[in-house]
């Protein structure tokens, strides 16, 4: 078995069925060239047929073989070997996908024989709350008569539900007496009694925390590390565990201390647990500060007044986030609040104290709304939880009695109520944040991003250089993204969007002429559609635009769930939005407004996106190119994110046999991850650089030691103030080379930009 290693950077790909195991191997040599030192796997455990993504694991012994099973694997990971590369793999320790039955042998086996079953501990099931069975929310309104039992030849029994399956219990006949009860879909919000990912029915919670579990679902993943096949891991939402800090330690014993990251969302001020066996985040935070260094401060008015204007009300992003959240802990979690609820009865009970059952859900859900972060990891996190109950007292003082018995019970690291608490937090958090508010205030979408927090709207260069200094202090090996499987929005779509704080008046003018043009029945949520549109938008867009932005107004109009929801859809409102969208591609007037402001927006977005991939391939932690995204990244959300990469048009751009408007973002790329990866040396400090003169402030600079970033910021404001004019960078002493241009520099940015915007600096010697 290697030695434990960090990488240098990382290159993600989404193995799917159609791009497995043996297409990713043959992309290796490619990600050489470019540069990548570990390639980075999504989720390669057995998942759902036909899954595409990879998170609803089914089997925990064997890598998918629709993903090119455990000879794929050994594939791959024999040419990342050839190359000298790392491999690093997503893994999904929090749950399974239940959504066929028959393809996970636990869940089935649970179904089948109920609490006898060997797997049933595997599962964070309270059969109490089924009266000793498991509702399963699958039956369509007034459709139970489709329900019925099936028996083949042999006499083995079924029971059917349209094309669904479950288990018949040995030596029974009837629905009755099943271990599991078929229930209406409407029941999940309030009845289900199993854990779930989020409010997602078809992923059931495993419980890692049990010793014997977390053995039997790391087989496969301990087998890697035996043979040496997998370097690193990426834990997704460790958030969902019952104990972070334990599963992470049991991961480091497993893999021998492997270089671990965490998909954990932090809020602005929050740090990581130090105590986590982990080298940091999956580098949401580190996007944060990417985007917002880069957006011009002087936008936040003109864009607020806009928003207010377009909403008729001025937007309270903090009072939304509150009532967001307590509608899903009213809604569609309120099963989970009410199993907390069960808990603390539980405990009042053995104490013989009691309080109302309906006032403890009422704080338990004022709580969740109130909870300032995704969630404490008690004892660490503490002064979250009072935060917590004291705004819950301010916003509703008339459950203070209830408060005063919840309080001593959510302290107690011990209890079962805290336990639960913590880890329904966080799927509050994300369903009211990031899955509905971010969709209900479009102010500059680009900040509506996971990890970020909207009404942050810009950073300054020391602020920036403060939090880096920090990075490279705290957590130097944490990872850094620009997009994600998960982004709501490419880079490159942010970084077009984030022109606009640089020219709110243009966008109020061209914004107003397309409400006009392709009226849709709320104009705030017409401002969000349209700034999509503008990213994702060029007049020479590929042919699948249109079918992409229909499918993004869809969610995002769904998401933000305040006209149509995914369970009641309003088809008059819908058909509204997408009529705007066909008029992008069906209307010349439309066409000549966008065409119009992307020839505005074009080149500065251009110069954001280059400043955005330099920044991040160079900055503390371990960039992380998403695949695809060395070329221009215009994706929306999910699914759109995860479409098939042109790897062949790629290498030929880099091998110069082949064009590409994205060149030189291709070039930036490449020549940064190759000096990140041939001279580690270069990059093991942090200071800023500083530059003097009327345009200081539209340059970000850094020194990495040895190695200084260079990158232009707010391209509209430096363009209108006459470009660069005897503005200096004062570098280091020594003669300074641009490794993008081949040029010597003496630090004039007249001269060192006169290229590109951004420039990558060594010394000659």
């Amino acid at each position: 078995m290697p030695d434990r290693r960090t990488p240098v950077s990382t290159y993600r790909l989404q193995v799917s069925p159609d791009f497995d195991l043996y297409a990713a191997a043959r992309v290796l040599p490619y990600l050489h060239d470019l540069g990548v030192d570990w390639v980075y796997l999504s989720p390669l455990l057995a998942s759902e047929p036909g899954s595409t993504h990879g998170y609803d694991v089914v089997a925990f012994d064997h890598v998918d073989p629709e993903r090119g099973g455990e000879e794929g694997l050994a594939a791959l990971s024999a040419e990342a070997r050839r190359l000298g590369m790392g491999v690093l793999v997503d893994i999904v320790p929090n749950h399974v996908g239940v959504a066929t039955p028959s393809e996970d042998p636990w869940w089935w086996d649970v179904l089948k024989l109920g609490r006898e079953s060997e797997h049933a501990t595997a599962f964070d099931v309270d059969w109490a709350a089924g009266d000793g069975r498991i509702l399963i929310p699958v039956i369509g309104d007034d459709d139970e008569g489709s329900i019925r039992i099936v028996r083949s030849r042999t006499g083995e029994g079924e029971v059917r539900y349209h094309d669904q399956r479950f288990p018949l219990a040995p030596g029974t006949s009837t629905l009755e007496e099943q271990h599991y009860e078929l229930v209406s879909w409407r029941a999940a919000d309030d009845d289900l009694n199993y854990r779930r990912f989020f409010a997602v029915n078809t992923l059931a919670a495993v419980r890692v925390e049990d010793p014997e579990v977390f053995a039997e679902t790391h087989v496969e993943i301990k087998r890697w590390f035996d043979e040496g096949l997998v370097d690193g891991l990426r834990v997704d939402h460790p958030d969902g565990l019952r104990d972070p800090k334990r599963y992470l330690d049991d991961l480091a014993a497993l893999t021998g201390g492997a270089y671990v990251l965490v998909e954990k969302i932090l809020e602005p001020g929050e740090d990581l647990p130090t105590e986590w066996a982990t080298s940091g985040t999956t580098g949401y935070d580190a996007l944060a500060h990417i985007d917002r260094v880069l957006t011009d401060p002087a936008g936040e008015a003109p864009l607020t007044a806009l928003e207010d204007r377009l909403r008729g009300t001025p937007v309270d992003w903090e009072q939304m986030v509150h009532d967001n959240k307590r509608a899903v802990a009213d809604g569609i979690l309120h099963s989970e609040v009410l199993r907390i609820t069960r808990e603390v009865e539980r405990v009042l009970d053995s104490r013989e104290e009691t309080a109302d059952e309906d006032a403890v859900a009422d704080a338990v859900a004022e709580l969740l709304a109130c909870f300032p972060v995704y969630r404490s990891y008690l004892p660490e996190g503490r002064e979250h939880l009072d935060q917590a109950f004291a705004r819950a007292r301010e916003h509703r003082p008339d459950l203070a009695d209830t408060y005063a018995v919840l309080e001593p019970l959510l302290h107690d690291e011990w209890s079962q109520p805290a336990r639960r608490f913590q880890q329904t937090s966080g799927m509050v958090m994300a369903k009211g944040v990031e899955d509905c508010s971010f969709y209900r205030w479009s102010r500059l979408t680009s900040l509506n991003e996971v990890g970020g927090d909207p009404s942050i709207f810009a950073i300054g260069v020391d602020e920036f250089h403060d939090a880096m200094a920090a990075r490279q202090r705290d957590w130097p090996d944490a990872m850094v993204t620009l997009s994600t499987h998960d982004t709501k929005r490419g880079e490159d779509v942010r970084a077009r969007i984030t022109v606009l704080a640089e020219e709110p008046g243009h966008w109020e003018q061209a914004l107003g002429e397309l409400l006009r043009l392709a009226p849709v029945p709320d104009e705030g949520f017409g401002s969000l559609l349209w700034q999509a549109v503008l990213g994702a938008w060029t007049p020479d867009h590929l042919p699948d635009l249109r079918d992409r932005l229909h499918g993004y107004a869809e969610k995002a109009m769904r998401e933000a769930g305040d006209r149509t929801t995914w369970t009641e859809p309003d088809e008059a409102y819908e058909s509204q939005v997408h009529a705007a969208v066909d008029a992008v591609f069906d209307s010349e007037d439309v066409q000549a407004v966008l065409t119009d402001l992307a020839t505005r927006i074009d080149a500065p977005a251009q110069a954001n996106s280059l400043a955005a991939k330099l920044l991040a391939i160079t900055m503390p932690g371990v960039p992380d190119v998403y695949q695809g995204s060395e070329l221009w990244e215009t994706s929306l959300v999910d699914p759109d994110n995860r479409r098939p990469v042109d790897f062949d048009h790629r290498a030929a751009v880099l091998a110069g046999t082949a064009e590409d408007d994205a060149a030189t973002k291709l070039h930036v790329t490449c020549t940064a991850l190759t000096l990140r990866r041939e001279r580690p040396d270069l990059f093991t400090t942090y200071a800023p650089v500083r530059a003097t003169g009327a345009t200081a402030g539209h340059a970000v600079a850094f020194d990495r030691g040895g190695a200084i970033t260079v990158a232009t910021r707010l391209p509209v404001g430096l363009a209108a103030a006459g470009g660069w004019g005897d503005t200096v960078l004062d570098l280091p002493e020594g003669r300074w080379h641009d490794l993008l241009t081949g040029l010597d520099t003496d630090g004039r940015l007249a001269d060192l930009l006169a290229a590109h915007p951004v420039a990558l600096l060594v010394r000659k010697d």
